[in-house]
């Protein structure tokens, strides 16, 4: 064999070697990891029964913000170590006797957090206190800057309501955002069947349109990695569907987080949540607030990268 031929095999040998060893593309994919839960902080009173979590954002410093409504509190989630520190204070705390409300969610425009309070006020009581906006001063103090309470007085809605003041629920909580396009959750009306519960689209110019459906009570979207699209499931409502059940949580340890698929429907990514209020996903890791005043991290949560 001459030596231009010898060479020519050996490359070729080579060639053989080295295609063997590359991976195929369906092997390169990362290897799917089923979700892990479990309880990363506590933040409420040892007595909290409900109504103690609700909004949460996830912060310009990367780390979680919770409310705490009947502390006045806007609380950060260390999102490895579940540390919990007080980021502001002072503001309105929910009312014992009604249940949920004071601080209920958080979000920020930059570095500046600003806090929605409701269900506090002149309405119940309180000639002193404003249900609405405020906006967090760098020493951790709160400013009302917009009083929604007394505006919502003012301007009644033409349909039947009992709370004069209105249920300010949420600054970003329920919806998230692509470009131009609002994707928002819909609890449906009580009973809150199942087949209810939407994630549906919209733009400022055009009207609403279903994304998928079939999930009880949702509560919260939000888009985790690869611009895969998720949703809140509270959980089975179960209670006689009568005026008096409105606003009632679902049933405890009944809640779920689902993914969106392309068809309409929806994939359980972890079940056995309880009573699940807010998500937000820092990458593949997903963040649930609970009534309870719980954080609860699903690791793994969002689909790995394909090829």
């Amino acid at each position: 064999m001459d030596s231009r031929r010898a060479l020519t095999v050996l490359m070729a040998v080579a060639a053989a070697v080295a295609a063997a060893a590359m991976p195929s593309p369906a092997s390169a994919k990362e290897p799917a990891k089923a979700p892990v839960v479990h309880e990363l902080a506590t933040f409420a009173a040892p007595d909290c029964v409900g109504g103690c979590g609700s909004g949460s954002t996830i912060g310009p410093d990367k780390t979680l913000y919770v409310t705490d409504g009947p502390g006045g509190r806007v609380l950060r989630v260390d999102p490895k170590t579940g540390a919990v520190t007080t980021f502001a204070s002072g503001l309105p705390p929910a009312i014992p006797d009604v249940g949920i409300g004071g601080a209920i969610d958080v979000a920020f425009v930059g570095h500046t957090a600003y806090v929605l309070v409701t269900l506090v006020g002149p309405a119940f009581g309180q000639n002193d206190v404003v249900g609405g906006i405020y906006r967090i001063q760098r020493d951790g103090s709160a400013t009302a800057i917009a009083d929604i309470g007394a505006w919502s007085i003012a301007h009644p809605p033409a349909t039947d309501f009992f709370v004069a003041s209105g249920v300010q629920y949420a600054l970003p909580t329920g919806l998230d955002v692509h470009g131009t396009t609002i994707y928002m959750g819909q609890a449906g009306p009580i009973p809150h069947l199942p087949q209810d519960g939407k994630v549906v689209k919209f733009t400022p110019t055009s009207a609403a349109t279903e994304v998928a459906s079939g999930a009880s009570l949702i509560v919260d979207v939000e888009f985790g990695s690869y611009r895969q699209l998720y949703a809140l499931s509270q959980g089975i409502w179960d209670l006689p569907p009568i005026p008096e059940s409105e606003g009632a949580p679902a049933s405890p340890d009944t809640g779920r987080l689902v993914r969106v698929r392309k068809d309409g429907s929806f994939t359980p990514v972890a079940e056995g949540l309880d009573r699940p209020t807010s998500l937000e996903f820092s990458r593949r890791t997903a963040f649930a607030i609970t009534l309870t005043g719980k954080v609860i991290r699903i690791d793994n949560a969002g689909r790995p990268p394909i090829g």
